[in-house]
């Protein structure tokens, strides 16, 4: 007896080649939709933290979204943003710098102690200080991409090391600045409308878009970007991958002199034992703006958003009285669920 198509057909497994559902495209679920567009547009999901961030605390806090109080927050996570911004470029390779914080410390203090102690003009000390601190991410990169030893072991050394040279050079003391100097001028404030907001935050924004259009319109930002995501893909495809890292830490290098000049002025001089806790805070700032500690994605503008989410919520928490320590707490939280979001997005599928 003849076979019909239709038997034919019926009697294929499903997924076979030659079947109706073949030539209809998968459909997605709204929440792999939202999985493939999370992918696309990583500073998106840090976007939406924060706005949401905003919203709760302004309606819980009366005075978080005073212009006096928005200004407060955004000169205090200028420091932060800077160093993210530098922390940023060399997550994107796959690596990590848990010595940016102390780099930063370090620099400060040659700067301030160059013009304090030792006479030397505001400029030429600011200068020199951005030397010593492309000078400390040159020595980073080098011990990653010279000896290839792997980058958290060598800024975990590099962070003791740059630790103890700033506590004995400074003596333990900290130095401040006479008012007028040079050095201080990110400290300064000017009017954006009825905000006011410092020459520091101003640096620090300049510091992000430069950064921006660098990884994006610039062969160095997609061979960073390459890098990270495959190393040996690669180098198969004629990138150079050691220079690519070894710049990474030097571009590091830049953001860390930018961060040091910001927080001089914020302080009135330079402390040994401030920058403890900056080299997690830029770590934070960019895992929670949507840059995968895996390399290879994401986005700088997402590390901005970050620091901006870390800061808020510690103004908003402090604004609605609730205890530092929960403050603390939430940092931790953000973190979990950001590297957690990182997770799932990587596992996009077509």
């Amino acid at each position: 007896m003849s076979t019909t198509s239709s038997d034919t057909e019926a009697q294929r497994e499903p997924g076979t080649p030659g079947t109706a559902e073949d030539l209809v495209p998968r459909s997605h679920t709204p929440v792999e939709r939202l999985q493939h567009l999370l992918h696309r547009r990583p500073a998106l999901s840090p976007l939406i933290v924060l706005v949401v961030s905003v919203v709760v605390f302004g309606i819980v806090a009366d005075s978080f979204l005073r212009p006096q109080a928005l200004s407060l927050l955004v000169q205090q996570m200028a420091v932060v943003g800077a160093l993210a911004a530098g922390q940023t470029v060399i997550i994107l390779t796959a690596g990590i710098d848990l010595s940016i914080g102390m780099a930063m410390v370090l620099t400060s203090l040659v700067m301030v102690k160059l013009n304090h102690d030792q006479g030397v003009p505001g400029l030429l000390a600011l200068l020199i200080g951005v030397a010593v601190a492309l000078l400390l991410g040159l020595a980073n990169g080098v011990l990653v991409t010279r000896l290839n030893l792997p980058p958290f072991i060598v800024t975990l050394g590099t962070f003791s090391i740059f630790t103890a040279v700033s506590l004995l050079y400074a003596a333990g003391q900290t130095v401040a600045l006479d008012p007028g100097s040079f050095l201080l001028w990110t400290g300064e404030t000017i009017k954006v409308g009825s905000v006011s907001v410092t020459w520091g935050v101003l640096l620090m924004l300049l510091l992000f878009a430069v950064l921006s259009f660098a990884l994006r319109e610039t062969a160095w930002g997609r061979h960073l970007y390459a890098t990270g995501d495959d190393r040996e893909a690669s180098d198969l495809a004629g990138i150079d991958t050691k220079r690519v890292l070894l710049s990474a830490y030097v571009v590091a290098g830049v953001a860390v002199a930018a961060a040091a000049w910001i927080v001089i002025g914020r302080v009135g001089g330079a402390d040994p034992n401030a920058g403890l806790n900056y080299n997690l805070q830029s770590i934070t700032a960019v895992v929670i703006g949507g840059t995968s500690l895996f390399g290879g994605r994401g986005l700088v503008v997402g590390s901005l958003l970050g620091a901006l989410i870390v800061q808020v919520f510690n103004s908003g928490l402090a604004l609605a009285g609730v205890d530092p320590n929960y403050q603390v707490l939430a940092t931790g939280v953000l973190v979990i669920i950001a590297v957690t979001v990182d997770q799932w997005i990587r596992r996009v599928r077509a």
